[in-house]
């Protein structure tokens, strides 16, 4: 097969996931539909020193699908969860889905177990909590890309060792429900009944039962109201 007939049935997320030439600064995809927000964290990303970046910016999620497609070899995007065209965990969902071999870690401001469980669950490789100071911030993205943290701002951690995620057992747990187990989960968490989740889903009663006391011991819970506090 020619070149050019190689290049003419490559997929679009194959070209996006070409690896960076040698020396070829790290393109980072920063996606948030706060202007200041996206400019905070790209300033704050523009001060790293010892790792040349190079910051892209979509204030959607379908700019930050098209500029993927169409930007060969980025190398991280952070992606808020909440954005006009994209709520809650759909957009990570379908971000990841589109484009199966990229890097995403979610910025959020929220820091409530099932979503950092769920987020885990899809792939994601990182979490990091808005409001985070400048050199948190640095410090976490350059862990998400295996790049060393300075000793003045990471403590000596080396590369990829700051903590992706919060530290907890619990996220861990939820990052191992499967889907139907996370779709049930969910539907606890908002107050409805096994007879209102049986409903909606289509499975029988019992079914959901034995579904909601398996979430109860995977996660080391004793009652539903428990479990609801514990996400709360």
């Amino acid at each position: 097969m020619s070149p050019s007939s190689t290049a003419a049935n490559e997929s679009p997320d194959t070209v996006a996931d070409r690896l960076p030439a040698a020396g070829a600064p790290l393109k980072v995809l920063v996606v948030d539909d706060h202007a200041l927000l996206r400019v905070g964290i790209v300033t704050s990303l523009q001060a790293i020193e010892h790792v040349q970046l190079q910051l892209l910016e979509a204030g959607n999620l379908g700019d930050a699908i098209e500029i993927y497609r169409n930007e060969a070899d980025i190398a991280l995007v952070l992606l808020d969860l909440n954005m006009p065209d994209s709520k809650g965990l759909q957009g990570l969902k379908q971000f990841v889905e589109t484009f199966p071999l990229a890097k995403v870690a979610v910025i959020s401001g929220t820091q409530d177990e099932f979503v950092i469980g769920h987020v885990r669950a899809l792939g994601a490789v990182g979490y990091v909590t808005k409001g985070q100071d400048a050199r948190a911030m640095s410090d976490i993205v350059l862990a998400l890309l295996g790049k060393p943290v300075p000793n003045e701002l990471g403590g000596g951690n080396g590369p990829g060792r700051f903590p992706r995620f919060p530290n907890s057992s619990r996220y861990d747990r939820v990052a191992e429900l499967g889907p139907r187990h996370l779709e049930i989960l969910e539907l606890v968490l908002s107050g409805c009944s096994n007879q209102e989740i049986s409903t909606a889903t289509g499975l029988s009663l019992g079914t959901i039962k034995n579904y909601v006391s398996t979430i109860l011991l995977a996660l080391d819970v004793k009652s539903r109201s428990h479990l609801i506090s514990l996400f709360r």
